[in-house]
């Protein structure tokens, strides 16, 4: 850690869409449950409760394949505007022990309590009253990781869902470091994780003895970054109420895609993932893109700006296929395709 030591706090609601339909309609207590679209259609899983995830039903999956792996499970439709108001609630019970609240969702924030109001030295206390409050209030359970910096107490918050509370403390940080895989480093997902196995990186510790020349060939710019987080060192600020700019939803095929109707469901999908985060994170959207790379890695992007924003699922799903309709999809193989959006607002 460099520099003076921070308190921060990654606070997280445990399974939030489902615990609140839980929470609300009691014969859903005890039950797999998954918000989101229809089965028949493309809808796609936005939350499930930890009953569902036993039977390995995960957000962003399909909802016809959540349906596959749990038959018994009670899928019901999302409503946004009910979550967003407990979310109030639960952001102002954060507010109201210090001004440095960064949202990251309706469902999770970061905190600086440094100082706090309660004018408590350990930052422990103050995530233990935070949780007691969010029970006491919204009878919700929340989850909370409490480091040094953000990148440590996001990972701590995870650490024993639901209902957890760990602590990292400075003098814990590198035992803690030493346990943890490479993918736990920020921006590390399985295709990268893959490349860094390749290079002999399977543990977060290991990029610090990489080979320079091998971890730049295997993850390019990110490489001091990675070394950095790897130290345990992670100086972003907690930044209140930080605007969001785009969201995009990728996937690299580990075959190439050849079939035009392969590609347009994947895009369908993949739409579908960009506006469940945007319901997530209460905003709607002007504008969409499109990334298709080719399996010769040439990469082209097509977008589409209109008014209303919207978040749509359907509506942004088909502004996405009429943008893949001016690439060379179906007529070239595909190696990567990735929606986004942009021109964020509140909505």
């Amino acid at each position: 850690m460099i520099g003076a030591v921070r308190k921060i706090i990654h606070l997280d609601m445990d399974a939030f869409y489902a615990s609140v339909e839980q929470r609300d309609d009691p014969s859903l207590q005890g039950k797999p449950v998954a918000v989101g679209g229809s089965p028949q259609g493309r809808g796609v899983v936005a939350a499930c409760s930890y009953e569902a995830r036993k039977f390995g039903v995960r957000s962003a999956m399909p909802m016809a394949r959540a349906l596959r792996l749990c038959p018994q499970l009670e899928i019901v439709r999302p409503d946004f505007a009910r979550y967003k108001a407990v979310s109030q609630q639960v952001m102002a019970i954060l507010r109201s022990v210090t001004p440095l609240v960064e949202p990251l969702s309706l469902d999770e924030a970061y905190l600086d309590v440094t100082e706090n109001s309660l004018h408590q030295p350990l930052a422990m206390e103050v995530a233990k009253y935070l949780k007691r409050r969010i029970r006491e209030e919204t009878a919700l359970t929340a989850s909370a990781g409490v480091a040094p910096n953000k990148f440590l107490a996001k990972i701590a918050s995870g650490w024993n869902k639901p209902d957890g509370l760990t602590v990292i403390a400075p003098e814990r940080m590198e035992a803690f470091l030493q346990q943890l895989p490479v993918e736990a480093l920020w921006g590390v997902g399985p295709v990268t994780a893959k490349k860094l196995r390749a290079i002999g990186v399977a543990r977060l510790v290991d990029v610090r003895a990489a080979d320079e020349a091998r971890l730049r060939k295997a993850v390019g710019s990110q490489a001091d970054w990675l070394r950095r987080l790897a130290q345990g060192d992670d100086p972003r600020e907690v930044k209140p109420d930080r605007p969001w700019k785009s969201i995009s939803c990728e996937d690299t095929y580990p075959e190439d895609l050849v079939s035009l109707k392969e590609m347009r469901a994947e895009i369908a999908r993949l739409a579908q993932r960009a506006a469940a985060s945007l319901e997530r994170k209460a905003l709607v959207a002007r504008t969409v893109t499109i990334k298709v790379r080719y399996a010769n890695f040439q990469t082209v992007t097509r977008s589409h700006t209109e008014e209303p924003a919207t978040r749509d699922a359907t509506r942004l799903a088909e502004r996405a296929l009429l943008l893949l309709g001016r690439t060379d999809a179906g007529r070239r193989s595909v190696r990567l395709l990735g929606v986004g959006v942009h021109g964020l607002g509140a909505g």
